[in-house]
């Protein structure tokens, strides 16, 4: 076997499966209500890995000298990355939860996992007909029950622990069964009343099944089941109380396992430094066009980027991401799917800002005064937009069947309230008008995508202490999830701040013409990122 590799000074190559230590950390999960896992920020992790060379500061990629990692070093690289997802899943994510793994049904593992179970207790079944009955491995079985049930108890459960110690004292137990003397059911009946104690409430049905099964093999079966959901749900419970010194700590741990994998690697912030580079160039040539624009008049004065300036204007290009052909930025790789998701959330708020404001424009102010008229005609739209992204929509035949609706809507809106009717003319043109908005190019559209984006820009600038930005006129309809999304936003925003200040510092001062556009960076970037009262202004 190898002892080292040769490996391009990019990101690490982990891979396709995780390894036994990484099923552990992101697979069992609580019981309860499941409702998040690690697996989105794990891919995106993965997903980081680039085939081809990392682009360095330049105008094309080049890629850099291959060197030498063992391979102990590098798998201890993929460790300290996937512990850092995980860290950053838990603080993040507050509806995160581990979950218990659940191989695909008709999956190899899942037939190998069910052929091994059923051998075992096929065997254990097989021992006790015998005569006498062997416990040998029923016994076993009592060893494991009772390290998982001392396991449920807090270092005040003395007189807990000292049942549990007493009723499945093992020597006792296998004296027992040399000497026939050994009632099976009763200590399986004793581990059923010790399981309701330490349970959740929400176990308490499985607690009360497992007192109907009569069978000693069905019955041990079905107690570790339980147990599984039990170790499930104190993990939950231990998860939900170490989040509050996890939050405190989590912003140390990340810079400081990212750092590791930064010597490691390092060129690993390319992408990074080209996404700042591209938001610097970007945010210059505006202004020079707006000082273009005065024609002959003096133009104002060039002043220097802000770096918090620059910042904000990138986090909100990550809302235009092209994911499938630019690479994201490496410092934000574990929240990229997030980041997609509110992408996919704002395309199509905006098409239903579009297509209201168009409507409202149309029947001039004979609907607005009227009460739910608004909320119903979101519905239609937001339900027939629903499947928007997947492969099978249909654009021209939802925006189509979205202006018969409304027309029937707002016909019998006014109709009810005793408003003229749209002509025929009328009707027609509020289709053509709702049609369009599946054009990317589509003026209206455009200008609610623009006022959607300077309200988020207001709120990343408004800081937790500040009062919300006004809301656009035209945006009243989606105000709601607007809301939801920026307060998102704002958060992952800050965090990602907090934890990666002093690198992007770093790169804003390498960027051509960054000594002289960025001045005092290390200040502005010490107040703007790191300025913030107390955590629960990003949690």
């Amino acid at each position: 076997m190898w002892s080292f590799l040769v490996i391009r000074s990019s990101m690490p190559k982990f891979p396709d499966k995780p390894s036994s230590e990484e099923e552990k950390a992101d697979g069992p999960g609580p019981a309860g209500n499941p409702t998040g896992s690690l697996e989105p920020s794990e891919r995106s992790v993965r997903k980081g890995i680039r085939q081809s060379s990392s682009p360095h500061r330049g105008d094309t990629p080049q890629s850099s000298p291959p060197r030498f990692v063992s391979v102990e070093e590098l798998m201890e690289t993929a460790k300290g990355v996937t512990n850092m997802a995980l860290a950053h899943e838990i603080v993040v994510n507050g509806a995160f939860q581990v979950k218990p793994p659940q191989p695909a049904e008709g999956s190899l593992e899942k037939r190998v996992k069910d052929i091994m179970h059923r051998a075992f207790w096929d065997c254990l079944e097989a021992q006790l007909k015998e005569d006498p009955p062997m416990y040998d491995h029923a016994i076993k079985l009592l060893g494991e029950i009772k390290e998982t049930l001392l396991s449920f108890l807090l270092p005040g459960h003395r007189r807990l622990r000292n049942q549990i110690e007493e009723a499945l004292d093992l020597q006792l137990i296998q004296q027992q069964a040399e000497n026939r003397a050994l009632d099976i059911g009763k200590v399986a009946e004793f581990i059923i009343g010790m399981m309701g104690m330490l349970c959740a409430p929400s176990r308490d049905e499985e607690i009360k099944k497992l007192r109907d099964i009569t069978g000693i093999v069905p019955l041990f079966r079905a107690i570790f089941q339980v147990l599984d959901l039990m170790k499930i749900d104190m993990a939950n419970f231990a998860l939900s109380s170490i989040r509050p010194h996890l939050m405190q700590q989590s912003v140390e741990y990340e810079r400081k396992k990212f750092q590791e994998f930064l010597e490691k690697q390092p060129n690993a912030l390319d992408f990074t430094w080209k996404w700042l580079r591209d938001t610097t160039d970007t945010l210059l040539s505006c202004e020079r066009e707006d000082k273009a624009s005065f024609s002959g008049a003096a133009g104002p004065e060039s002043t220097p980027l802000h770096p918090v300036t620059v910042h904000n204007h990138a986090y909100l290009r990550l809302l235009k991401w092209d994911h499938a052909s630019c690479p994201f930025p490496e410092t934000l790789l574990m929240d990229q799917s997030r980041f997609l998701e509110m992408q996919l959330e704002l395309e199509q708020l905006s098409m239903v800002a579009a297509v209201l404001l168009i409507v409202y424009n149309s029947t001039g102010p004979a609907l607005s005064g009227l009460p739910d008229v608004m909320g119903r005609l979101k519905g239609i739209v937001l339900v027939l937009l629903a499947e928007m992204h997947t492969i099978s929509f249909s654009a021209e035949e939802a925006f189509a069947t979205i202006g018969e609706k409304l027309c029937a809507e707002v016909g019998g809106c006014l109709s009810q309230h005793g408003f003229p009717l749209l002509s025929t003319e009328q009707q027609s043109s509020l289709k053509g008008q709702i049609a369009a908005v599946q054009l990317p190019d589509n003026s209206i559209r455009r200008l609610i995508d623009s006022r959607i984006q300077n309200f988020l820009l207001g709120f990343l600038e408004s800081g937790p202490q500040k009062c919300t930005p006004v809301l656009p006129s035209g945006l009243a309809p989606i105000q709601r999830e607007l809301e939801v999304i920026a307060v998102k936003l704002s958060r992952l925003v800050n965090y990602n701040k907090l934890v990666f200040a002093p690198y992007y510092q770093k790169m804003l001062q390498d960027i051509p013409g960054g000594e002289e556009q960025f001045c005092c960076a290390a200040i502005v970037l010490c107040f703007g990122f790191a300025a913030i009262p107390r955590k629960e202004a990003y949690y």
